[in-house]
C-alpha cells in the first residue's frame, strides 16, 4: 500500500477571509487583523471573521432550521468543511472519515448556558447536546452526509495537528481512503480571555503603547519584555487522501510529536524539549538543508516565542530556515491554529513567496520554498510537527 499522503484541498473562514485569494491577499499585506473591542472586565484586542465570512455563517446558520441553536464553532467547522470537500471533488456522500478537533468546543453556548443556569438553576433542554465536544465532526458529517468514522477530540492548541496525526494513521493503516482533518475554535468570549488575563499572557491594549497598538501581539519578537497574545476566531480543515493524487497542493513528508515532562501546568521548557522530539520525529528521513521554512507556533507570549525559536536552534543549528508565524496577523486560535499554519505552509509553497513577520529580524529568501515545517504545541506540552512538501 502507497505511504504518500495528499493534501487534495484545504479551506478555512478565519479573519484573513473564506476565499484562498483573498487569503493570500491578505498575508500580502502588512496589517493586522485586531480590533480593540470592549468585554466585561476592560477593552481587549481579538481577532474576529471578516464581514464576508460572519455573512456565510449567518446564511449557513438560516439554510437549516436545526442549525439554528448550534454554537457558532460548529458553523465555522461546516462552513470550512463544504468548501474543502468541493475543492477535493469528493462526492458528499461518500464514505470519508472525519476528525475536527476544539480546544474549548461550544464555548459561546456552554458560557451562555451556564450564566442561565446561575442565574435560574435550571438547564435548557438542548443544553448537553449542543455544547458536548463529539457536535463538531458530528453535524459535519450530517451536513455532509458521508457514512465515515466521526472523531472529535480536545488536546489544547495542537488539537488540528493530532487531527492530522490521527488522519495519516487511518490512511496508513488501509481503515480509510480519504480523512477530513482540523480544527475549529470560537474562544472570544468574556470568562475565556479572563483566563487568559489570569495567567497574565495576554495584550494589555490599555498600557501597551503605540508601538504595541501598530503590532499587538509580537509573536516572534525574542526581544518584548511582556508576554501579548491576542485571541482569535476560526477554523480550517484539509482533506487528506493516500497515495499521490494529480490535484494534490502538497505531500505530508513527515510527522512528529512529543509530550513534554512538565515543571508547571502550562509551560514548556526553556529550550522546548517536546519541539525538538516533535521535530526530529518529523525531520528524521529529510536532510536539514531541504527545509526552506518553519511556520511557528509563537503565540506571542515572552517564554513561548523563545523557548520554540532555542529549540529550532538545537536541532538546524547556525543554518535556520526562513522562520515565520501569522498569529501576529490572526492571532491565536487555540485548536484552529495549527490547520491555519498549514495553509499558510501550503500558500508560500504554491506561490513561492516567504511571508515574514514584519517587526521580527529581516530574512531574505534566497531560493524556492518546497519544503515547510509547521509546529504547534498547547498547554499539557503536546508538540506536533508536520513537514509538507509540493
Amino acid at each position: 500500500m502507497s505511504k504518500i499522503i495528499s493534501i487534495t484541498a484545504i479551506s478555512s473562514i478565519s479573519p484573513l477571509g473564506n476565499s484562498p485569494e483573498i487569503i493570500w491577499k491578505n498575508y500580502l499585506s502588512g496589517n493586522h487583523c485586531f480590533s480593540n473591542q470592549r468585554f466585561d472586565h476592560k477593552d481587549t484586542f481579538v481577532a474576529t471573521l471578516d464581514n464576508d465570512s460572519k455573512q456565510v455563517i449567518v446564511n449557513l446558520r438560516e439554510s437549516d432550521n436545526k442549525y439554528k441553536s448550534l454554537d457558532i464553532s460548529v458553523l465555522y467547522a461546516m462552513a470550512a468543511a463544504r468548501k474543502a470537500v468541493e475543492t477535493a471533488g469528493w462526492n458528499p456522500n461518500a464514505i470519508f472519515g472525519i476528525n475536527i478537533g476544539s480546544s474549548r468546543g461550544a464555548t459561546d453556548l456552554f458560557e451562555k448556558h451556564h450564566k442561565e443556569y446561575l442565574e435560574t438553576g435550571k438547564a435548557q433542554t438542548l443544553a448537553s447536546p449542543t455544547t458536548t465536544l463529539g457536535n463538531i465532526s458530528s453535524w459535519v458529517a450530517h451536513d455532509l452526509q458521508s457514512s465515515g468514522p466521526e472523531i472529535s477530540h480536545s488536546i489544547t492548541c495542537s488539537t488540528a495537528l493530532h487531527a492530522v496525526l490521527n488522519g495519516v494513521a487511518w490512511l496508513k493503516a488501509g481503515m480509510a481512503d480519504k480523512f477530513l482533518v482540523g480544527g475549529s475554535e470560537a474562544p472570544l468570549t468574556d470568562f475565556t480571555i479572563a483566563q487568559m488575563r489570569a495567567l497574565k499572557i495576554y495584550a494589555n491594549a490599555e498600557n501597551n503603547g503605540v508601538q504595541s497598538i501598530e503590532w499587538p501581539n509580537r509573536a516572534f519578537d525574542l526581544e518584548k519584555k511582556q508576554s501579548t497574545m491576542i485571541l482569535g476566531e476560526g477554523a480550517s480543515v484539509c482533506c487528506l487522501e493516500i497515495g499521490k493524487r494529480e490535484n494534490a497542493l502538497a505531500y505530508i513528508e513527515g510527522i512528529g510529536y512529543a509530550t513534554e515532562i512538565l515543571e508547571h501546568n502550562i509551560s514548556i521548557s526553556a529550550e522546548a524539549t517536546c519541539f525538538q522530539k516533535s521535530m526530529n520525529m518529523a525531520l528524521q528521513n529529510t536532510n536539514l538543508s531541504e527545509v526552506d521554512a518553519i511556520v511557528m507556533h509563537a503565540p506571542g507570549t515572552v517564554k513561548g516565542d523563545l523557548s520554540e525559536y532555542k529549540a529550532i536552534q538545537k536541532i538546524f543549528g547556525e543554518s535556520l530556515p526562513l522562520l515565520t508565524t501569522n498569529k501576529w496577523k490572526i492571532g491565536h486560535t487555540f485548536g484552529a491554529s495549527g490547520m491555519l499554519s498549514m495553509e499558510l505552509a501550503i500558500m508560500m509553497m504554491q506561490n513561492n513567496t516567504f511571508i515574514s513577520v514584519p517587526f521580527a529580524v529581516a530574512q531574505i529568501q534566497t531560493k524556492p520554498i518546497q519544503k515547510v515545517l509547521i509546529n504547534a504545541v498547547g498547554f499539557g506540552g503536546n508538540a506536533v510537527s508536520i513537514l509538507l512538501s509540493l
